[in-house]
C-alpha cells in the first residue's frame, strides 16, 4: 500500500495528466486536491485525446474511484459538460465522487475575475478569466457556496438572494456591469444541482476508509509549485496550493498517512500568462519548442513561453515537496538540437545565487547561469527503455537527477501511454538508488 502525491515541479504543464493516467493503473483511488477549471490535463490513450480539467486522470479506469477533493472549487456547469464528453466517449462516471465541502463558482466570480483583470492594464497577472481566484477569496471571506449547500434547495435560495444583491453592488458601481437576476441564477444552479447530487459525499471520510483498507491511493494537484500561492512566483501565482502540503489540506488527510511524493518537470521550462521567466527562449529556438511539444494551453488554448532547463527552480522544487523521485517529459522535444543548455544557478547584479529568491523584485533580476550540454540530433520518440536512449540524452538525464539531487524514475517521450520509460515503479519501488559509477542505470535513474 502506498499513498502517493504528484506535483508539477516548475510552473504548471509539465505532463502531470499522462503520468497520472501511468500511475493510476497501480492506484485504487485518485483524489484531485486543488484548483479549478483553471488547469487542464491532456491524456492520450490509443490515439484519442482526453481533456480533464476537473475529474481526475484515473477516470479512464473503470475499477478506480476517483473523488474530487474539497480544496478543489467546482464550476457546476463545465464539470457536468465534462462528464456528458466523457459518457459520450463509452467511459463510465459511476466511479467519480466529489467532496461535499467543495466550494462552488457562481456566474459573479467569472464576471469578477474578468472585469479585474482587464482593469490591471499592465499589471495584468495572467488569470484564465475563469472565476477562480474570487472563488477562493469568498472561501476565505467565509461568504462562499459550497456542493453541500447546493444540495439544500431552500438554503440555497436564502443564500443566494443575498450573496447576487451583494455581488450585484460591486458589478454595477466599480465594473459598470449589468447586474445578475437572483432567480435566474437560483433556477440554473438548482438544475446542476441535480444532476451532480448522486456524486456528493463526504470525501475526506471516504479517503481515510480507504486508507484503513490499505489502497493505494495517488493524490493530483494543478498547475505547479512556482504557482503557489504562498511559495510560487507571487503575483503571478494561482489562488490555491499545488505543492505536496496542499494535498492534506485539499483532502483532509493528515501528513502522517503520505509515503511518497513524485514531481513531474519537462526536460526543459515553460510558463503561461504574466511574470518573470529567467531561461525563456526568444526566436526560432523557442519557436521550435513550442511547436515541437505543442505548446499550447489545454484549458485556455494560450501560447506557452519555452526556455532552457531551469535547476535553481527545481531545486526549490525538491525542497518545498519533499520530492523522493521525478518523472522527467518531453525529453523527445530536445531531439533535433545540437546543443543543450541548462540553468545551473542565476546571477543577481553580479553575484551568483544557487537558490530560489522570494522576492518578485529580485527574481526579475535573474539572469540565468548555464552549463551547456551535447544534443543527440535523433529520435527517441521510440526508446522502451533506458538503454534505448542515445548516451547523451542519457548524459542529460543524469545530470538533471545530479543537479536536483534526486532520482528519475519516468522518462516520458511522447503523449501516448506506450510512449515512456518507466525506470522504477515509483509507487511501489524503493525511494532511492543509484547510477553505476561508469554511467549504467540501476535500478533508479539518479546522482
Amino acid at each position: 500500500m502506498a499513498n502517493v502525491i504528484v506535483i508539477g515541479a516548475q510552473w504548471g504543464d509539465e505532463g502531470k495528466g499522462k503520468i497520472t493516467d501511468l500511475l493510476s493503473r497501480s492506484a485504487d483511488v485518485v483524489v484531485r486536491y486543488q484548483g479549478g477549471v483553471n488547469a487542464g490535463h491532456t491524456i492520450v490513450v490509443k490515439g484519442q485525446t482526453f481533456k480533464l480539467h476537473l475529474i481526475p486522470s484515473g477516470i479512464l479506469y473503470p475499477d478506480t474511484e476517483c473523488i474530487i477533493g474539497s480544496g478543489t472549487v467546482i464550476d457546476p456547469q463545465v464539470l457536468i459538460a465534462e462528464l456528458d464528453q466523457i459518457e459520450e466517449l463509452g467511459i463510465s462516471t459511476s466511479n467519480l465522487l466529489i467532496a461535499e465541502t467543495a466550494h462552488v463558482t457562481m456566474p459573479y466570480h467569472r464576471l469578477i475575475d474578468q472585469a479585474s483583470e482587464e482593469r490591471r492594464g499592465n499589471h495584468k497577472i495572467g488569470t484564465t478569466g475563469r472565476g477562480i481566484g474570487p472563488t477562493y477569496a469568498d472561501k476565505s471571506e467565509r461568504t462562499g457556496i459550497r456542493m453541500l449547500d447546493l444540495m439544500d434547495s431552500q438554503g440555497l435560495r436564502d443564500q443566494l438572494e443575498w450573496t447576487i444583491n451583494y455581488k450585484n453592488v460591486i458589478l454595477e458601481k466599480l465594473y459598470n456591469l449589468p447586474p445578475l437576476e437572483p432567480q435566474k441564477v437560483i433556477d440554473e444552479y438548482l438544475g446542476y444541482a441535480e444532476r451532480l447530487r448522486p456524486y456528493v459525499v463526504d470525501a475526506s471520510l471516504k479517503i481515510y476508509d480507504a486508507i484503513q483498507r490499505r489502497r493505494n491511493i495517488l493524490f493530483e494537484g494543478a498547475q505547479g509549485t512556482l504557482l503557489d500561492l504562498d511559495h510560487g512566483t507571487y503575483p503571478y501565482v494561482t489562488s490555491s496550493n499545488p505543492v505536496a502540503g496542499g494535498a492534506c489540506v485539499g483532502t483532509g488527510v493528515g501528513p502522517t498517512m503520505i509515503d511518497r511524493v513524485i514531481g513531474v518537470a519537462k526536460a526543459y521550462t515553460t510558463r503561461v500568462g504574466e511574470g518573470p521567466f529567467p531561461t525563456e527562449l526568444d526566436g526560432e529556438l523557442g519557436e521550435l519548442l513550442c511547436s515541437r511539444g505543442a505548446e499550447f494551453g489545454t484549458t485556455t488554448g494560450r501560447k506557452r513561453r519555452c526556455g532552457w532547463f531551469d535547476a535553481v527552480i527545481g531545486r526549490y522544487a525538491v525542497r518545498i515537496n519533499g520530492l523522493d523521485c521525478l518523472a522527467i517529459t518531453k525529453l523527445d522535444v530536445l531531439d533535433e538540437l545540437e546543443e543543450i543548455k541548462v540553468c545551473v544557478a542565476y546571477e543577481i547584479d553580479g553575484e551568483r545565487c544557487e537558490h530560489f529568491p522570494t522576492s518578485a523584485r529580485k527574481f526579475t533580476q535573474c539572469r540565468p547561469v548555464y552549463k551547456t550540454l551535447p544534443g543527440w540530433q535523433q529520435s527517441t520518440s521510440n526508446c522502451r527503455s533506458l538503454d534505448d536512449l542515445p548516451r547523451q540524452a542519457l548524459d542529460y538525464l543524469k545530470f538533471l537527477a545530479e543537479l536536483m539531487e534526486v532520482p528519475i524514475a519516468i522518462v516520458s517521450l511522447g503523449a501516448s501511454r506506450d510512449q515512456t520509460i518507466i525506470v522504477e515503479d515509483p509507487i511501489h519501488g524503493p525511494k532511492r538508488a543509484l547510477l553505476h559509477a561508469d554511467g549504467s542505470p540501476a535500478s533508479l535513474l539518479s546522482a
